[in-house]
């Protein structure tokens, strides 16, 4: 949807805006922006305000400019983060984002936005996905079918409610596919630009790839995860700590069949019959801020572990955040099948 279906002319008629509000699509709520001769806007127009001015006159030809609401709900565009939550329980379904003329900039669905976050994300959809061959014989692991979509569209479209618009795709084996199926991201409504690597990079490498990230911090995770982790969670912990990067993390539990001795030499002091350990692993998503970019040499091999090592190493502050819905990595025909039966009950 383009931003001029959802404008109009404060000096239009009624007739004309019910035929525009008559063509909105993609969008959960029927609503024009009314704009003066200066293109800044005055007010909104609902189907409401037309049918609350006709049962007053029943006049059809009445200036739009007359009934739209002028008190009506906008954010300014700050670049910044902009917290939805104190427009989710209002009336409001589109809230109108204005640059400082107080024109249209874009508009949050409120009902399809989770959260309007100021970052762009790099998706890791470069490996060859050997542990699920044959099915990554022919197919990128990152396009195989999960329920009625590949894997790397789940994670797209959950990219998409969180507000990100900036999509980059680091593509190797079989990635053609994955560009034509995306192309530029424009069905979509975001932007999507793909980095070849020439050689794998290991899970960081692309980064370095990237001439200029627009946003300060930078969303990294892998493409072969199913998830619903809360994006926002994350990079409020990154802000709220002043930390340099911020890791998913999911419970990994290991049991012991065993007693477990606690000894000082040969002695036991104590013992736990068949513990229960638990850790927060790693579940392949980050947010980092964009200068430690600088430490990714270009063109060479490197994980993102090893960027962790180095915030660790040079005193800087690496946190965690837990993911507290689902998560699988999908590296395996077990995980393939696992996923599978949960997108059956979750969609």
């Amino acid at each position: 949807m383009e931003l001029n279906d959802i404008l109009i002319s404060e000096d239009s008629d009624i007739l004309y805006a019910l035929k525009k509000l008559n063509n909105i699509r993609e969008v959960s709520g029927l609503i024009l922006f009314v704009h003066d001769k200066s293109e800044r806007i005055v007010g909104s127009l609902t189907d409401g305000d037309i049918r609350r001015s006709l049962a007053e006159d029943a006049d059809i030809n009445k200036s739009v400019g007359l009934i739209c609401n002028r008190n009506f709900v906008f954010k300014y565009d700050n670049k910044g983060f902009l917290d939805l939550k104190p427009y989710k329980n209002g009336v409001i379904k589109i809230l109108p984002i204005l640059n400082d003329e107080k024109r249209l900039v874009r508009i949050i669905d409120l009902e399809k936005s989770v959260a309007a976050l100021p970052i762009e994300c790099m998706i890791m959809a470069g490996g060859r996905g050997k542990r699920l061959s044959p099915l990554t014989d022919e197919i990128p692991k990152p396009m195989l079918p999960l329920g009625n979509m590949p894997i790397i569209e789940h994670n797209i479209n959950h990219l998409i409610r969180y507000g990100i618009k900036k999509i980059y795709i680091s593509l190797n084996y079989l990635g053609e596919q994955i560009q034509d199926y995306f192309g530029d991201g424009s069905q979509k409504g975001i932007n999507i630009e793909y980095v070849w690597e020439d050689k794998f990079l290991g899970t960081a490498g692309s980064l370095a790839l990237v001439d200029e990230f627009k946003s300060d911090n930078i969303l990294l995770m892998n493409s072969d995860l199913f998830t619903n982790v809360d994006f926002e969670a994350m990079y409020i912990d990154l802000v709220k700590f002043n930390a340099d990067m911020v890791v998913a993390s999911t419970i990994y539990k290991v049991d012991v069949p065993y007693a477990v001795f606690d000894t000082n030499e040969n002695q036991i002091l104590d013992f736990k019959e068949k513990p229960t350990y638990v850790y927060h692993s790693n579940a392949g998503i980050y947010i980092l801020n964009k200068r430690l970019i600088d430490k990714i040499p270009k063109n060479e091999f490197y994980d993102i572990t090893d960027l962790m090592e180095s915030v660790v190493k040079d005193g800087g502050k690496l946190i965690h955040n837990p993911i507290l819905g689902f998560w699988i990595d999908i590296g395996k025909p077990d995980d393939y099948i696992r996923a599978q039966e949960l997108v059956e009950h979750i969609h």
